[in-house]
């Protein structure tokens, strides 16, 4: 078994300054740390993690805290987790995924076994427990998304002000005047103060109305079943629409087979416009789904980054937002023109449908 009194031999340094290295207790310089990172390679040390935590206090572990009973996982969420540990990776950090409930009781539960240094915390909600108990505990925090009081908060989200501003721009251009919005289901209790619904759908009312469109906004839970129905629902009640934002990736999947179970071509008959989604999931519709594209590698890795700056007593990084970015595919074209009355004649009815 290789030890360290072996790779300081080999290092040419002394086993104080390889523990020094190991346990993070003092400071080494970058020649000497690069000659034991050699020696530990060419031997094959692997530190002992139990060993470093009770000499530093600190385990080097960082948990990402995600209620996974109240939010389903998709492409776009294992974005926010690879990029932040490959950010953790980078700083000489491990990160755990907890999947911790929206109420704070579990993860006060493990708060109190001293497993991790700090947390990034994940769908966040306007007034979040998990804040209350991470401030309580002590324990250093970041978060992925923003409650409503942010003071002394350190965290990073989605500009949704931004995205939607984009999203709908993007239609008004293609000539679309009869726009609708399947957002999230705010009635649902688990949901009805989730930031980034209720930001989604205030962004979505405030910039339809300063284009002067009207104001169509059903609720829709994350599901593809949920997006079939919301469709049906739309087509009863806003049978003029023209183009669809949908904010769940699921959902707007659902809208796409709902649309063309019943009968609608898209984007002929109607565009589809997915408002946060990745490529992956976008590419499973047919046509593939033109998108905003969640930001996630950015905020998995500016949150995580955040968070190790506090642990390390580093200057905190300013919070910072950022959009989704506008990702063409082929669910969106431009409104066809209004079919012709009775009576028009047969060459006025071509006309209409070229």
């Amino acid at each position: 078994m290789v030890t360290m009194r072996d790779v300081a031999q080999r290092a040419g340094v002394s086993i104080a300054t390889v523990s020094f290295l190991l346990n993070d207790t003092k400071p080494v310089t970058a020649a000497t740390r690069a000659r034991i990172e050699q020696a530990m390679l060419e031997l094959g040390y692997r530190r002992n993690m139990v060993a470093r935590a009770l000499a530093s206090r600190r385990t080097h572990i960082i948990a990402m805290a995600y209620p996974a009973l109240e939010h389903r996982f998709s492409m776009s969420t294992s974005e926010f987790f690879t990029s932040a540990a490959e950010a953790a990776r980078k700083e000489d950090y491990h990160l755990v995924l907890w999947p911790v409930g929206n109420d704070g009781v579990e993860l006060q539960e493990l708060l109190g076994q001293g497993l991790v240094d700090g947390v990034v915390l994940m769908e966040v909600q306007l007034d979040d427990r998990r804040v209350d108990v991470l401030r309580g505990s002590g324990t250093p925090f970041a978060l992925i998304g923003r409650t409503t009081e942010l003071d002394g908060l350190s965290h990073v989200d989605i500009d949704f002000d931004t995205t939607v501003e984009e999203a709908v721009r993007y239609l008004y251009d293609y000539g679309h005047r009869q726009l609708a919005l399947i957002s999230g289901d705010l009635d649902d209790p688990r949901f009805h103060a989730y930031g980034p619904w209720v930001r989604v759908e205030e962004a979505y009312r405030r910039v339809a109305a300063s284009y002067g469109l009207p104001i169509v906004v059903l609720p829709c839970s994350d599901t593809t079943a949920a997006g079939k129905v919301a469709t049906e629902q739309l087509l009863k009640q806003s049978p003029e629409t023209t183009a669809v934002l949908v904010l769940n990736e699921y959902a707007a999947l659902g809208v796409v087979s709902g649309l063309k179970r019943a009968g609608y071509d898209v984007p002929g008959d109607m565009s589809v416009f997915s408002l946060l989604t990745v490529p992956e999931t976008a590419a499973m519709t047919d046509p593939e789904l033109t998108m905003m594209r969640t930001p996630g590698r950015e905020l998995g890795a500016l949150g995580t980054v955040s968070l190790i700056r506090e642990l390390e007593g580093d200057d905190p990084l300013p919070p910072q937002l950022v959009a989704a970015e506008l990702s063409p595919g082929a669910t969106v074209a431009a409104p066809r023109a209004p079919q012709p009355k009775a009576g028009a004649g047969r060459r006025g009815a071509r006309k209409a449908r070229s």
